[in-house]
């Protein structure tokens, strides 16, 4: 990205991909207004066809690729959300897609990755490993490689969740965003410092994977160990674009447990009575731990997906059970 988008980019963005997404709900919940002491909105991206917000960024990049591009195809490498993004959006476009995913992946995300029309390449043990053959593979085979952190389309198309959030609860003082490339939060910091710059944008990522939040804390790119189960915040590395973004305008950066994760899961499914993956939960999982900060204050959490498998529900189901924990 040669320079930050801006609020026009999202805005446009969104005349681009409306047509081919709904509107995702906000809602308040008085069970977490208790749980935080807070004021707690959900912003429901896993009510998304494909169960997460990385549908908007790809159709946003898809969408603006030249006729010799979508002839080509496209090809990306996922843990499962930004692949599922991908492949809808490639079948609405007609462009042939390739998805590089590493062994281990998902189940579900990856069956669903291939009934909407993507061949699957399994490549390596974690996400970067499958976006450097990934990247190989485009060349190879001639086709468009879209990175899913550092590719200027999607922080656009992410943004329009928060320009949503703006425009139904315009005096949001927080909003708190799951970190894994970070365009999402990128977006939130875009669209809401141009609204209003007294609202404050939090990163979370998972203490095991870390790599994002140790980039913004040098602000320089890091490499970190990466042992979460939480699939969308498993980066091992910073990203040059995103980091840029989140180094000047995101306003704090908090990293949570594997096992904070699991209670946020279950707290989900207690008081929203919706399903959400590690990484969707992660923002919960946040407002909880700095609840004390923010007392008294409209917050906003970014569900940012729900593609939990059944054995990921029911190992946080076991966990609470044996903690006793809520």
């Amino acid at each position: 990205m040669p320079e930050f988008p801006t609020l026009l980019d999202v805005i446009a963005a969104r005349e681009r991909i409306s047509p081919h997404l709904n509107r995702t709900p906000l809602h308040h919940y008085r069970a977490l207004d208790e749980l935080v002491g807070a004021e707690v909105w959900v912003k429901h991206e896993n009510h998304h066809v494909m169960g997460a917000f990385k549908i908007r960024g790809a159709l946003n990049v898809i969408a603006q690729l030249s006729d010799e591009e979508k002839s080509a195809g496209v090809v990306a490498a996922s843990t499962g959300n930004f692949g599922q993004g991908l492949a809808y959006a490639a079948g609405i476009f007609g462009v042939d897609s390739v998805v590089v995913v590493p062994e281990g992946s998902n189940t579900g995300k990856v069956e669903s990755m291939r009934r909407l029309g993507a061949r699957i390449v399994f490549h390596g043990s974690e996400f970067d490993e499958a976006s450097e053959y990934a990247d190989r593979l485009a060349k190879q085979e001639g086709r468009r490689y879209i990175h899913s952190a550092n590719e200027a389309g999607l922080v656009p198309g992410t943004g329009t969740y928060t320009l949503e959030i703006m425009e139904d609860l315009p005096d949001v003082d927080v909003i708190i965003v799951p970190i894994g490339g970070g365009s999402g939060a990128c977006g939130a910091c875009i669209v809401s410092k141009a609204l209003n710059p007294k609202v404050q944008v939090i990163g979370v990522q998972s203490d095991a994977a870390p790599a994002q939040y140790l980039s913004w804390k040098e602000g320089r790119v890091v490499e970190a160990p990466m042992e979460t189960k939480a699939e969308g915040l498993a980066t091992g590395s910073g990203y040059a674009d995103t980091l840029k973004i989140m180094t000047e305008l995101l306003d704090d950066f908090i990293l949570v447990s594997e096992e904070e994760l699991d209670v946020a899961v279950v707290n989900h499914l207690t008081y929203t009575h919706n399903l959400t993956e590690h990484a969707g939960a992660a923002s919960l999982a946040a407002a909880v731990k700095i609840k004390d900060r923010l007392a008294g204050k409209k917050v906003a959490l970014i569900v940012s997906g729900g593609n939990i498998t059944v054995d990921q529900l029911k190992s946080a189901l076991a966990r609470n059970s044996s903690n006793g924990s809520s």
